[in-house]
């Protein structure tokens, strides 16, 4: 099995998931976002990331710093997706994983000098989902988070040994997962793929129902007896989702972008439609610390 973590280099300038298959179409775009008011916000300096692959996979996007920007990428002739870094203001992109398994949902670990992602490895007919953490330089190849838990399919840090976890079963649920002993604490099943912290410090969740509707829950973590509690419906059919730092939260659906603020707000609002850049189906989104906004779309 061939497995490395690529040396710094520059490639190039601008100009239900893990299947075996290729994966689905997606492409991504940037746009600086300025909150003018309560219900206002402009959308300004558009870019078309990824315009260079736009038959291919280009998802799951996740900001380090202002301007780098990590995202999963297969070319339409490869067989399973690499880590590439963007450099927004240099204008590059930086390919950081050539692995014969698929790297997906790069994430800075809390420690600042680490990242971590989901790797599908294939073992003879088995595919394991395995959660790895590698160094910011890239100076070795790695190693698994977990000494034997696998089956994650999303995940998001809680701390620097606590990580929730989308565990991939029949039927699939979300946990916290300790790195230190491996033990696994279930919080709901039938859940969405996208969860969050708060500022409080709380995690939110999308809890499917067998009615169609879907639910934003928030999971109190620091009393785990305590149930979860609903903070509104999703937008029909939409799972993902940021939270800004005031505890607004954005979702897409379609072209169009929403914001719900559980103090302000009694149902989703329309903040911006981005038909005219040929954006359809708005899926995943993700913020920089100075608000520029990734948007995967197909």
């Amino acid at each position: 099995m061939t497995s490395k973590i690529l040396p710094v280099f520059i490639l190039a300038t601008f100009g239900y998931f893990f299947a075996a298959a290729q994966l689905p179409k997606s492409n991504v775009y940037i746009f600086d976002m300025r909150q003018v008011s309560d219900s206002t916000f402009e959308f300004t300096k558009p870019k078309y990331l990824t315009q260079f692959n736009n038959r291919g996979y280009n998802n799951q996007p996740a900001f380090f710093s202002k301007n780098e920007l990590y995202l999963s990428l297969q070319m339409p002739y490869e067989t399973q997706p690499d880590l590439y870094v963007f450099d927004l203001e240099k204008k590059t992109k930086t390919k950081v994983t050539e692995t014969v398994e698929g790297e997906f949902s790069p994430s800075r670990m809390p420690d600042n000098y680490s990242f971590s992602a989901i790797r599908q490895e294939v073992k003879g007919r088995d595919t394991i989902l395995r959660l790895w953490q590698f160094p910011i330089d890239r100076l070795s190849n790695g190693k698994p988070v977990f000494k034997y838990l696998t089956g994650i399919g999303y995940y998001n840090w809680i701390n620097s040994s606590e990580v929730a976890v989308f565990m991939v079963d029949n039927p699939s649920y979300l946990a916290i997962a300790d790195t230190r002993t491996d033990e696994v604490y279930p919080i709901a099943t039938n859940v969405g793929r996208c969860f969050q912290r708060l500022a409080n410090g709380s995690l939110v969740y999308v809890q499917k129902t067998d009615s169609g509707t879907w639910l934003l829950m928030e999971k109190n973590l620091y009393n785990k007896s305590r149930q979860p509690v609903k903070i509104t419906n999703t937008l029909a059919g939409s799972e993902d989702f940021i939270v800004l730092p005031d505890g607004t939260f954005l979702m897409g659906k379609g072209s169009r972008l929403y914001k719900f603020n559980r103090f302000n707000d009694e149902e989703w609002v329309e903040i911006a439609d981005f038909r005219y850049y040929d954006i359809r189906n708005i899926s995943r989104l993700a913020l920089s610390p100075d608000y520029k906004l990734a948007v995967v779309a197909e």
